[in-house]
Parts: C-alpha cells; sequence; structure tokens
C-alpha cells in the first residue's frame, strides 16, 4: 500500500469512527467500563459475547473509545453485499467462512493482522444463540488458535442491551431512543503458561474453556448492571440517568 493509499485509509477510517461514535451517543444510552483494559498499542485479541447481530457496532464503538481500531472477523455471505462489501473491505475487515475449509484461512489472515498490532475482535460463539440454546456455554476454538499462534493479550468483552433493540430470536427490531446498553472489558486474561507457540501441544479446548470462563463472568456482571438500568421515561428519570 502506497503512501498516499494508505493515508486515505486512515482518513476513512477516522471519520467512520466519528460518525459511529456521534450515532451511537444519539442512538443509544452508553455505558462503558474497563477501557484501559484495552492495550493502546500493539495487537490484541478481543474475544466477546454476540447478544444481538447489533452488537458488533457497540463493541466498535468500546474499541474506538479506547483510541484503537476494530477488525472483525465477519462472516463471509456480508463481503458479498454490494456497497457493504467493499466497505467492510476498504475498512480491513476479515471475512471467514464459518465452518468452511477456508476458516483456517481467516486466522491466518488474522494472526498476521495481530502481530501486526492491530486490534482483532473474535466472537467464540461463532454466531447469537440460538433460542434453545445457552448463551456461552461452548465455544469454538479459534479464539485459542489465535492466541496461540502470536501470544498477544486476550481481553474479554461483554455486551448487554443490544438485544433489546434487534432480537437475536425473531429478528424484531425496537427502535426505542436511548436504549441502555452497557460494554465492559476485563483485564487480560492469564491462560495456559507455557503454552504460546506449542500450537500440536497445547489443547485449543481447553484454553477455549478457559476464555468461555471469563466471558460468562463478565457477561453476567453486564446483564446484572443492565437489568438494573431504568429506562428514562421522565425529567425525573432522565435526570438520573445522567449522574450515572
Amino acid at each position: 500500500m502506497n503512501v498516499r493509499s494508505n493515508r486515505c485509509v486512515i482518513f476513512w477510517r477516522r471519520l467512520s469512527m466519528i460518525v459511529l461514535q456521534a450515532a451511537l451517543r444519539v442512538a443509544i444510552r452508553r455505558r462503558y467500563a474497563g477501557l484501559e483494559h484495552i492495550p493502546c498499542d500493539g495487537g490484541a485479541i478481543v474475544v466477546a459475547n454476540h447478544v444481538s447481530k447489533l452488537d458488533s457496532l457497540a463493541i466498535a464503538g468500546f474499541v474506538g473509545a479506547a483510541g484503537r481500531w476494530p477488525r472483525f472477523l465477519a462472516k463471509a455471505p456480508l463481503f458479498g453485499i454490494p456497497v457493504v462489501g467493499r466497505f467492510l473491505v476498504s475498512m480491513r475487515q476479515i471475512p471467514v467462512n464459518r465452518g468452511g475449509a477456508d476458516a483456517a484461512d481467516a486466522l491466518v489472515v488474522a494472526a498476521e493482522a495481530v502481530r501486526a498490532g492491530d486490534v482483532v475482535i473474535i466472537y467464540p460463539e461463532g454466531g447469537t444463540p440460538k433460542p434453545w440454546e445457552t448463551p456461552l456455554s461452548k465455544g469454538k476454538t479459534g479464539a485459542a488458535r489465535l492466541w496461540l499462534s502470536t501470544g498477544a493479550p486476550v481481553v474479554p468483552v461483554a455486551s448487554w442491551g443490544p438485544q433489546n433493540i434487534l432480537d437475536p430470536a425473531t429478528g424484531r427490531l425496537r427502535l426505542r431512543p436511548r436504549t441502555p446498553v452497557i460494554v465492559v472489558a476485563g483485564p487480560p486474561l492469564e491462560l495456559s503458561p507455557g503454552s504460546v507457540g506449542d500450537v500440536s501441544g497445547a489443547d485449543p479446548r481447553e484454553i477455549t474453556e478457559e476464555i468461555m470462563r471469563a466471558l460468562r463472568a463478565l457477561a453476567d456482571g453486564a446483564a446484572e448492571a443492565g437489568r438494573g438500568v431504568v429506562p428514562r421515561r421522565s425529567s425525573a428519570g432522565r435526570g438520573a440517568g445522567n449522574r450515572r
């Protein structure tokens, strides 16, 4: 990439993040915690729960508020949508065919991004849970394999609230102004020592379970805090909300 192209990408990234942050401020009532756990520089792996198809916007805003540009492992079909796909490519998002033969190729690209100093976001669940599934009950090993190959900090991030805007089960959209959304990050995980680089000897399933345990605890805390948020329906309620 030449200097001019690189400057163009940086410009559009910054503009996109400005637009996203402005939209989030207007559309939702954000509560962020743990921004300090997102490394200010260097590669990092963010593992997140997946409560709704809209939570990627909330998490992108959170990582952006920490001063970093988010790179998601996103479903490959999104890249085939006119305009949307081109935008995702220009913003350096990473396509992945979950369950496909080329899923491993996406992890190679993700590992290169982490080694280059980027923040890569991955959903260990692989998608939003089905109505009959328990959230965060089982994770895929992609995040663990990414950590094994890079040794980068693994930061758990949990969100609560996007599911009240776009229901993951029904796909129903509820556009209510200033819907509370909570995003919280925990400290980088202390995963199995001595495993980094030992891709053949380490068990990604055990590491994945460590990741999922941390995410479950963080998500439970976010949900508990979220249930305590009272939607603002009066001037008194608005005042109480602004003091949070």
